[in-house]
């Protein structure tokens, strides 16, 4: 299992998503971010699941946004570790 962190930064905090990732024996890829749950997905190959997991989780934050919801940072980027 790989580990990929997802760093997200408020102002001079910076706080890290992990986001774990392995082969099925079906041969697709799983990824999850463990920070947020339900954030799990499916890829092709590593970078594949990667991507689809990083858009689910902005779309779980963007979800939470519009239902008002606390989010702890507004400003984030990825990057692989």
């Amino acid at each position: 299992m790989r580990k990929i962190s997802l760093t997200k930064i408020r102002k001079k905090d910076k706080v890290n998503f992990t986001v774990e990732y392995e082969q099925e024996d079906d041969g697709r890829w799983l990824a999850e971010v463990k920070e947020l749950p339900g954030v799990l997905t499916y890829g092709v190959d590593p970078d594949d699941a990667m991507a689809h997991a990083q858009a689910l989780a902005l779309r779980v934050i963007a979800d939470r946004l519009d239902n008002g919801e606390a989010i702890p940072m507004l400003m984030f980027s990825f990057s692989a570790a």
